[in-house]
């Protein structure tokens, strides 16, 4: 059944993750905390029905019936039980090996090992599900909204900095470098942001929208999404696509109602003559 290949997939991905565990980087360790996440969004699936129960309780008398009813009661609650059984299982194994991942992280970004404390339930409160504890410490979930790496902030604000003081090269250097140093970077939607308009400011326009597109992708719903689909339509409204121009600054106003960027886009748009 189903289950058994999602078990068995989680086997392979986390014994996997034991035998890298000494060439493993940042980035690596991000990874398989994203990919021991999805097995488990997909685990949970296996509580969703996928049709109607078809039991068969045929009888041609009531007694009949009654042991046909008890007989199917009994397949269903041993089933329940094994299933169960594999899921606590799973929640343990994956608990302890997030554990182990959460204390290698702390290690390669220099943090307190004595400060950490137990590792969260895999999937949440299981309501009484006993689970293995090991002696690993943790920290709270990495790739968390506010988790950076050393290094992290610090090539951020270098970045920024460049642009501020008009070195449009500089900046849009550093940001692309970090970039690619950080992929999946809770920055990544403000940096892209900003390396648009480093290019901008060096006339590349096309790539400056490729930026843009990406600040807005990588977030479409955080604080700088705003500004970044205002961006990307005047961008393009520079590079002639005026039908599309119009038609993502029209978004802002619709998606970001109470944002500053609105009455910018509807400047754009009175200027590119939108109808």
């Amino acid at each position: 059944m189903r289950i058994a290949a999602l078990v068995l997939i989680a086997a392979v991905a986390t014994a996997g993750m034991a035998c890298a565990q000494d060439q493993q980087t940042l980035a690596d360790i991000r990874q398989e905390l994203t990919v021991l996440h999805v097995e488990i969004q997909r685990l949970k699936r296996e509580f969703s029905t996928t049709g109607a129960p078809s039991p068969n309780l045929a009888g041609s008398s009531v007694l009949e019936r009654v042991d046909a009813i008890e007989a199917e009661l009994q397949r269903l609650t041993s089933l329940t039980e094994q299933l169960n059984q594999r899921i606590e299982n799973i929640v343990a194994d994956g608990t302890n090996r997030i554990g182990d991942l959460e204390f290698r992280l702390v290690e390669l970004e220099g943090g307190d090992l004595g400060a950490l404390g137990e590792t969260s339930t895999l999937g949440g409160d299981q309501g009484g599900t006993s689970v293995v504890s090991t002696p690993t410490p943790a920290v709270p979930p990495a790739g968390g909204s506010e988790e950076l790496a050393v290094g992290e902030r610090a090539e951020f604000d270098a970045a920024s900095k460049a642009l501020d003081e008009g070195d449009f090269q500089t900046a849009a250097s550093l940001l692309a470098n970090f970039e690619a140093n950080y992929p999946g970077s809770p920055l990544a939607p403000e940096a892209n942001l900003k390396r648009g308009r480093a290019l901008e400011g060096l006339g590349d326009t096309r790539e400056a929208a490729r930026a843009f597109l990406a600040s807005f992708t990588g977030d479409s719903e955080g604080p700088v999404a705003p500004q970044a689909l205002f961006e990307l339509g005047a961008a393009l409204g520079r590079l002639g696509q005026i039908d599309q121009a119009c038609i993502t600054l029209g978004e802002v106003s619709v998606r970001f109602p109470s944002s500053d960027s609105v009455s910018k886009a509807s400047q754009e748009m009175a200027a590119l003559g939108c109808t």
